[in-house]
């Protein structure tokens, strides 16, 4: 397997030198959805899968083929992002032993770091933008049919492919996904993901992005219309209370556009009712909330993980720099399963890279949203807002939901990919500008030219 691998991802590397850097990117996405990332290529102990070896040679392009490098502007953000990068080595130094804490940051490094920076330096107008949104809406769009076909029969198209796991043994695992895995009468669909949770986040971050061509495309727009009806679709595939949780966010969040100037009164109101909920139910709010996911045991474990992390003493003693790599054993104190299951991202970071991780990781999310203000106030075009909208819905979406999942493989890919989004949104904007102002000259010039004849 792989051989095979490395054939997918020396033929994808053949069409990225090919293709322009913008269509190399959706090769990228490409291998990146379409092929299991559980499928790697060993070189001694560093695992490289199909994406992790397509990105290189989306760098090369960059550098040989194009002169986005000498155009690039570092900012903010992306020095927030190199300092978590930087932080979590730092933090790891003091708690993992260093071949283990380099080879595991250099697998963060081709999975975050490097897809960022080059939607950093590949999207710089909004055309272009849209174009990788129509091909992200095509590309998944396939996903979610195969997702939703694996939900209804449990038969899964790639399945076989799991007993090949780089990382885990399922050498008994089949096309089926067991009925273990059902849930209000549909199967757990996986697909290409590792797991049901991240195919269905997946979905939930992207569709509510691609919802930004509503009103920008025209032409063909029953495509964009069918792809964007094939998003839920590949969410509810999944039947995870997670990823349903990030895509009702997103929707309430696309729902109260048209409402947005009172964003304030909302805001409070929100605190307000948390605040009651812990005054009346002497319960914490996210154990309330906790009652209407899918299934009840998950719900209590996920509220139990918060107490024990962070008011029971879970992180004596480990609060600056975490654990690292190893399980804090918090499982002993809630149901004594034989590993802590860490699915709430930030505690995930804070247990292992403890604050000098989260830290940055917050400031991170505060910078990509201020780049969303920044960008909204440059807008002139109310489909522009409309668009910088979509992908403030899908980050609050995510974040929320962050407290019951965590990011992992595919999704991390895709949320700095998201991250990137935020970074390039008001370039994007002060370049529209400039066009228009561009062409508003070379009329008035055109005018003065044919007075004077």
């Amino acid at each position: 397997m792989q051989a095979l691998t490395l054939g997918i991802a020396i033929v994808a590397s053949a069409f990225i030198f090919i293709l322009s850097p913008l269509r190399g990117l959706l090769v990228y996405i490409v291998v990146s959805v379409w092929y299991p990332g559980y499928l790697t290529v060993k070189l001694g102990t560093l695992d490289f899968s199909v994406p992790r070896i397509v990105i290189i040679a989306i760098y090369a392009n960059i550098f040989l083929h194009s002169r986005l490098i000498r155009q690039f502007r570092f900012i903010w953000l992306d020095k927030i992002i190199i300092l978590f990068f930087v932080a979590q080595v730092v933090a790891g130094i003091t708690t993992t032993p260093l071949m283990m804490l380099l080879e595991n940051r250099s697998g963060m490094a081709f999975d975050a770091v490097l897809p960022y920076f080059a939607i950093r330096m590949i999207i710089t107008t909004k055309q272009q933008y849209l174009n990788l949104l129509k091909g992200v809406l095509f590309i998944s769009g396939f996903v979610a049919i195969s997702g939703f076909y694996q939900s209804l029969t449990g038969r899964n198209p790639v399945g076989f492919l799991q007993k090949y796991h780089a990382w885990q043994d399922w050498s008994g695992y089949g096309e089926n996904t067991g009925s273990e895995n059902l849930r209000l009468g549909f199967h757990r669909a996986r697909f290409t993901f590792s797991n049901s949770i991240v195919l269905g986040l997946y979905f939930s971050m992207i569709g509510p992005i691609c919802t930004g061509l509503w009103s920008n495309v025209k032409k063909n727009r029953w495509l964009v219309i069918i792809g964007l009806c094939l998003m839920p679709i590949g969410t509810f595939s999944s039947v995870s209370s997670g990823p349903f949780l990030a895509a009702f966010i997103a929707l309430m969040f696309l729902a109260f556009y048209y409402w947005r100037r009172y964003w304030r009164p909302v805001v409070v109101l929100i605190i307000v009712m948390f605040g009651l909920i812990e005054i009346i139910s002497n319960r914490h709010f996210w154990e309330v909330i906790d009652r209407f996911t899918l299934s009840s045991q998950t719900a209590w474990y996920r509220a139990q993980l918060i107490e024990v992390g962070l008011f029971k003493g879970g992180m004596s003693g480990h609060w600056i720099t975490g654990y690292g790599f190893e399980d804090p054993r918090w499982c002993d104190r809630i149901d004594q399963r034989d590993h802590t299951d860490m699915v709430n991202h930030y505690l995930l970071i804070l247990a292992r890279f403890g604050l000098v991780g989260l830290i940055p990781f917050c400031i991170m999310i505060v910078l990509a949203f201020k780049k969303l203000i920044e960008a909204n106030r440059l807008c002139i075009l109310e489909e522009d807002k409309w668009m910088i909208w979509c992908i403030a819905a899908s980050l609050t979406g995510l974040l929320v939901s962050l407290f019951a999942v965590s990011l992992s493989l595919e999704t991390t890919k895709i949320f700095y990919i998201m991250m990137g989004f935020c970074g390039v949104m008001p370039s994007i904007m002060r370049n529209g500008i400039m066009a228009k102002n561009r062409l508003v000259v070379n009329r008035v010039v055109e005018r003065k030219a044919n007075i004077y004849h």
